[in-house]
């Protein structure tokens, strides 16, 4: 069986994680998270960074942060991930669900557009599969609306829009270093603040409401609990992990970049001989390789094609079934038509991509793939 996942491990985690226990200091917000936070802030110029246990907690973080009430809107894509919407939701956020662009997944800047109200408080633009959401229409609209941006990059680690790095262009912004992940800590997250009237409460509410860090570093003298908060900050384990990662960044950053291109050459015939789709990948943004998807012609091709491929002991998968289409939703909701999101929901089939694949493997996935087409 080819899975669809394997995490990727450098060998030197053990190593570094050993180095964690030997500093007596697990509990978070030292040596490796230091250095993680550093790498960071070098690498992509993030104005601020804080590690957290999930993008799950970094965007509650978001959301604490924008200040969301009961009554405020927040226009997210629907195709998207629970997190994305359970981090508002929480806060008591209407949610107003966007479509997703006619050519990706991505959100449709006609679509938020059309859904901006005098409530909608915030604009969540996730980066699906690494690649960039169309970012200068979506900061237009916050200035010209007053509305905050926040960037869902938990799959856009090194990927970059116009030359800028995702994460770095919103108001605030989500990473995941979940075991799926280009860049993994088994766990884990990152809050990136890019407007600095969040920087000093974003450090608050990262440290359980407290002004412990402050603390810390000399500029009170005693700490205290100043604001709502949560234990948002991993432990030293899961930074000395992620740091082993992050050495190794441009090697796996590298052959993935590879692994996508191998299936992009190999099942370019689909498209050619218009059986199906590939990822689209605009001018305006660079290509992660953290997924590689084919649209197929319907949801019975999609679950046709995912059977095919089980049955060639290659795990494929599907991607989400759109946000306003869910249990959770419709029980409170009248689900409207996005017409895109859903054609995503139905057609998406996400092929097997990480780090160890190999080429010969790839070759296997996309004869499969193109036997089930009858090529």
């Amino acid at each position: 069986m080819i899975g669809f996942n394997k995490p990727y491990h450098t060998g030197k985690e053990i190593e570094y994680i050993q180095h964690a226990i030997q500093l007596e200091k697990l509990s978070g917000n030292g040596f490796f998270t230091h250095k993680c936070h550093a790498f960071f802030k070098k690498q992509y110029q993030f104005k601020k960074v804080l590690l957290t246990q999930s993008c799950t907690a970094a965007l509650e973080m978001a959301a604490i942060l924008t200040d969301v009430k009961p009554g405020d809107e927040v226009i997210l894509p629907s195709y998207t991930f629970v997190s994305t919407a359970n981090a508002f939701a929480l806060r008591g956020a209407k949610l107003v669900f966007a479509d997703s662009s006619r050519f990706h997944p991505n959100i449709s800047i006609d679509s938020i557009k059309k859904l901006i109200s005098k409530k909608t408080k915030v604009i969540v633009a996730v980066h699906y599969a690494g690649i960039a959401c169309d970012m200068d229409p979506i900061m237009e609209l916050a200035v010209k609306h007053n509305l905050l941006v926040v960037e869902d990059a938990a799959q856009a680690i090194d990927s970059f829009y116009k030359n800028r790095p995702l994460g770095s262009i919103g108001h605030l912004a989500a990473f995941s270093f979940h075991e799926t992940k280009n860049i993994s800590s088994g766990e884990g997250g990152m809050l990136v603040v890019n407007d600095e009237r969040f920087e000093k409460r974003a450090e608050i509410i990262w440290e359980k409401g407290t002004n412990r860090s402050a603390f810390f570093r000399g500029e009170v003298d005693k700490y205290s609990w100043v604001d709502i908060g949560s234990s948002y900050l991993p432990s030293e384990i899961t930074a000395a992990f992620l740091w082993a990662q992050l050495e190794k960044i441009e090697f796996i950053q590298r052959k993935r970049k590879q692994l996508w291109a191998s299936y992009r050459d190999q099942l370019a015939v689909l498209e050619e001989n218009g059986l199906a789709t590939s990822p689209v990948v605009p001018d305006y943004a660079t290509n992660n390789a953290h997924i590689f998807y084919l649209l197929t012609k319907d949801h019975q091709q999609q679950l046709d094609l995912l059977k095919h491929m089980r049955l060639n002991q290659i795990q494929a998968i599907f991607h989400y079934l759109p946000l306003h289409l869910s249990p959770f939703y419709t029980k409170d909701h009248k689900a409207k038509s996005l017409t895109h999101a859903e054609r995503f929901g139905k057609a998406l089939v996400r092929l097997p991509l990480y780090c160890e694949l190999t080429q010969r493997q790839v070759k296997k996935v996309a004869d499969a793939v193109k036997e089930f087409y009858g090529i």
